[in-house]
């Protein structure tokens, strides 16, 4: 039997505008529609394949405001068993090491049914909003725990995780003794999606809500205000023009070699 934590986050969705907020030039989370990030699918469909396989139980951890809730709900329809949400308005804007560190201590938190802590931590390679890619690593240095990153296939077994980890270099295979924390790709699996039986019951499912005075994080560490990088001015992006036509007069050729001259383009 194996522990789980999926962490999971809730982002704006890719297809919606998405814009800064005045001010602090932190996201704006309410200006679009908010969706589980589909890397983080995965990641709750590749802990409850291993649940059921092996056995276990499966916990979700995310880190966000209210709204985030929506997110934890969809992963509890997946078939997660529980859920812990840290809701700190003092984590606004944090950055990925102030998110980690957050992270790290609700993990120390984390209890399971059978009174142990967590085997396995899964979370998505990078999140849609942010693009760090950073957060799994920055947590397993924090617990001082192993680490298999960019993960395109995970076994389970005898006490160690293992499996194949893809980068532009090539495919390696990486073993690591529980507990570990991984993070995985979109081609580890294809999640599923919740059924109207596993709608209603998530409903009844527990979420745990935690404030950083509950996992024992100084307010002073995290949020934009003691962020390690700030934004000073953002420019919003020009608006779409018409493109430049070329006529062929059978110099078409010729046109198109020489704007893509122009835009440094070749």
């Amino acid at each position: 039997m194996t522990n789980i934590v999926v962490l999971i986050k809730q982002v704006p969705d890719t297809w919606s505008e998405r814009k800064l907020s005045d001010g602090d030039y932190t996201l704006d989370r309410d200006a679009a529609d908010a969706v589980l990030d589909e890397i983080n699918e995965r990641a709750v469909e590749e802990a409850l394949l291993i649940k059921e396989r092996d056995g276990g139980e499966v916990k979700v951890l995310s880190a966000g405001p209210d709204r985030a809730t929506e997110a934890i709900r969809k992963a509890l329809s997946m078939g997660a068993d529980s859920a812990v949400h840290v809701n700190d308005p003092a984590m606004h804007g944090s950055d990925a090491i102030q998110t980690a560190w957050a992270l790290a201590a609700a993990l120390g938190q984390v209890e399971f049914e059978n009174g142990e802590a967590a085997d396995l931590v899964i979370a998505g390679n990078e999140a849609t909003d942010g693009r760090i890619g950073a957060v799994p690593a920055i947590i397993a240095e924090y617990l001082g725990i192993p680490q298999l990153t960019q993960m395109r296939k995970l076994v389970v077994a005898d006490g160690k995780v293992s499996g194949e980890r893809e980068t532009d270099e090539g495919i390696f295979g990486l073993e690591a003794d529980l507990p570990a924390i991984v993070s995985v790709t979109e081609k580890i699996n294809e999640p599923r999606f919740p059924s109207f039986k596993g709608i209603m019951a998530a409903k009844k499912k527990t979420v745990q809500v935690l404030t950083l005075a509950d996992i024992g994080v100084d307010p002073e560490t995290v949020g934009v205000a003691n962020a390690g990088t700030t934004v000073t001015t953002v420019t919003p992006k020009p608006p779409k023009t018409a493109g430049e036509r070329v006529n062929d007069e059978g110099d078409g050729g010729t046109k198109v070699a020489e704007y893509l001259v122009s835009q440094k383009i070749i």
